[in-house]
């Protein structure tokens, strides 16, 4: 019960799949920067530019959105501005290190840090998607998380939410493509939390 309360609570402003939107459209936002509807996974609307000249991305695409995110909300622009969504996450890099590329703290799904909110989490490429996805985590406690996304398709939805699970010293989001997530600096506190917390038991 308390799940689906979570649930209901970080999907609220989720849009509903069965309406009608037009591509470019806003459904959606997390700390003021909108999702756009793209209608099919693969369109694609031109290249969203910065006025300073910052490659954002493909309008709308996944990464558009969480480029633009951490550009708008957190002024950070990645080194390497360009690569599908799959290439945000370097996987000869391990647990808890800096991906220089993104200019980013990467980890690895099943880490010793667990995802917060803010963090950019990246999926592989699967039968159907080559490319990836990446979304932007939106509420996080000890047993799930909650995720934003934009051009999960055109019956996905813009919410979506995740199992958490601790068992090892290691927290893994439940899903297997899920490489790992991504953190700004900045956003690394002394109270991010490596273990449980007190009210928290595993099953």
């Amino acid at each position: 019960m308390v799940v689906y309360l979570i649930y209901r609570y970080v999907s609220r402003s989720s849009f509903n799949p069965n309406e009608k939107f037009t591509i470019g459209q806003p459904i959606d936002s997390f700390n003021g920067v909108v999702v756009y509807y793209n209608g099919l996974v693969g369109h694609t609307g031109g290249r969203n530019v910065s006025e300073d000249g910052y490659n954002i991305g493909m309008k709308f695409q996944c990464v558009e959105f969480v480029k633009r995110y951490y550009y708008e909300r957190l002024n950070h622009k990645m080194p390497d501005s360009y690569g599908n969504a799959k290439d945000f996450f370097d996987a000869q890099l391990p647990d808890s290190s800096y991906n220089r590329k993104r200019d980013l703290l990467q980890f690895t799904n099943g880490s010793i840090t667990r995802p917060q909110n803010e963090d950019l989490l990246v999926f592989d490429k699967h039968f159907g998607n080559p490319y990836g996805h990446v979304a932007i985590v939106c509420y996080s406690n000890d047993s799930i998380i909650a995720l934003i996304q934009q051009n999960p398709g055109p019956f996905g939805p813009s919410r979506d939410t995740l199992p958490l699970s601790y068992q090892d010293n290691k927290w893994t989001i439940g899903k297997k493509k899920i490489l790992g997530w991504l953190r700004l600096d900045s956003l690394v506190s002394s109270s991010d939390s490596t273990a449980p917390s007190q009210n928290y038991t595993h099953k």
